[in-house]
């Protein structure tokens, strides 16, 4: 990690810091860092595999017990609502509540949530099914939020300078998490019934508590007196919240609807029902490093990857169905291919938003330290999970209304309008900028005009 030192990176004060040891940190790792990483690495796979594994099995299981796939949709969908609640409260109190304290804490409930929604297949069918898994669910969002937000913040504050390097570097835990949910997830539904899936990995992330009780460091610092409201109220964070919402539900519209549409159109077991969700999710995984690396080198390059990224994930939501207009056969080896290359898009879009949103607060006035991080973490979170709530639910009702074809077509446009609207304000801020160095030069010039006589 010689790349510690990048000057252009978003920082943190360096008064937080132990005395002497930023120049040393920027050659290598310390031992809380390399802590750090292991802790926010358990919670990126643990979750991550925790939320998957339901995609494969679990819309079947719903409708064996009378839910429709609006209803199924919902039941995602009020993961990502409780999940935005949580992360605005969390973000705004992270100094207060502890960081350390309400990573573990939330760990902890996560994993014993995820037993109890494996116990629900003997709630009886229909209504208090229905509310029963509304219930494990947002415990499990609010338990998550908890978690991520303090993982986030964390992070930021342990590598000042390389933030979308590491972020993107974790994403490998996440896509693996991804990749590994939905196939086990569907071998132990297959093999074992619908309990083991949930206990198995509920007692995984268990496993994780005393673990990162022992090795994450704590981190403190005094409360900021900025609020998420001028946060967001910032144009440029305001068109990135914009885009991470669109990438999320874009996200969140395959759980309810993909496995569906792979059951129905190529007649698959659900064992490999999950194999292709394989293609989003290693993609993701394996392209967001490289990205986030060239985030913290190259910093300019963040504008070019939020708005070509979202622009591709557009076009391969026209793709996934395809779209009927295009006459396109749909066949399961271009679906896969599309995935691949929306994982891609999506790595490019995704990795540069806390940089950008970090870089922003800073120049407008925010302080360098803990609390604006838990800010700009718990924004982030909420705003995903704004989209991951509107991505099942609207995917379930257009599923069942329209189809999956003309589905993704319509989450693609999402996706097409953030991209163009990210662009035309990178335009518009290059040009106030360019229309600001002008005046700075005319200004200049005619001090030095008005000088010249009285220097005669």
């Amino acid at each position: 990690m010689d790349s510690m030192g990048d000057p252009e990176g978003p920082r943190l004060p360096r008064g937080d810091d132990p005395p002497g040891n930023a120049r040393e940190t920027s050659r290598q790792l310390s031992r809380d860092q390399l802590f750090v990483l292991i802790s926010a690495a358990s919670i990126n796979l643990g979750s991550m595999m925790c939320y998957s594994i339901l995609g494969p099995f679990f819309p079947k299981e719903a409708e064996k017990k009378g839910v429709s796939n609006t209803v199924t949709g919902m039941i995602f969908g009020c993961y990502a609502l409780f999940d935005l609640l949580a992360s605005l409260v969390f973000g705004k109190y992270l100094v207060q509540i502890g960081a350390k304290f309400m990573f573990v804490a939330g760990m902890f409930v996560s994993g014993g949530v995820t037993i109890l929604f494996g116990v629900l297949d003997q709630v009886p069918d229909g209504p208090i099914f229905i509310a029963m898994c509304f219930l494990v669910r947002v415990a499990d969002a609010v338990s998550f939020a908890a978690a991520i937000t303090a993982s986030f913040s964390i992070l930021v504050k342990a590598f000042p300078n390389n933030v979308a390097t590491v972020l993107g570097s974790l994403e490998i835990f996440s896509g693996l998490g991804l990749v590994l949910g939905p196939p086990l997830g569907g071998f132990l539904y297959q093999s074992f019934g619908y309990e083991m899936p949930f206990i198995l990995l509920g007692c995984i992330v268990l496993l994780m508590v005393p673990l990162n009780m022992y090795i994450l460091p704590n981190y403190d610092s005094d409360p900021g007196k900025h609020s998420f409201w001028k946060l967001i109220t910032l144009p440029k964070v305001a068109l990135i919240a914009f885009v991470i919402n669109s990438l999320s539900s874009c996200f969140g519209f395959l759980d309810p609807t993909l496995s569906l549409f792979v059951l129905e159109k190529f007649n698959l077991p659900a064992g490999y029902v999950g194999l292709v969700f394989l293609g989003l999710a290693l993609s993701y995984s394996i392209s967001s490093p490289l990205f986030g690396l060239l985030s913290d080198k190259i910093p300019h390059l963040r504008k070019w990857f939020l708005v070509w990224g979202n622009i591709i994930t557009a076009v391969c939501y026209m793709l996934l169905g395809p779209i009927p207009i295009l006459h396109i056969k749909s066949q399961l080896w271009l679906l896969v291919l599309i995935l691949v290359l929306n994982g891609v898009s999506a790595g490019m879009s995704i990795i540069p938003t806390i940089p950008e949103i970090l870089s922003c607060a800073y120049e407008n006035g925010f302080e360098e330290g803990l609390s604006t991080v838990g800010l700009v973490s718990g924004l982030s979170s909420a705003m995903w999970s704004v989209g991951a709530f509107i991505g099942p639910t609207l995917g379930g009702f257009l599923y069942e209304k329209i189809g999956f074809e003309w589905a993704a077509a319509v989450q693609g446009l999402w996706a097409l309008t953030s991209g163009l609207t990210m662009g035309l304000f990178y335009l518009w801020e290059h040009s106030r900028r360019r229309r600001s160095k002008l005046q700075n030069i005319l200004g200049t010039e005619e001090e030095r005009t008005s000088l010249l006589p009285n220097e005669i």
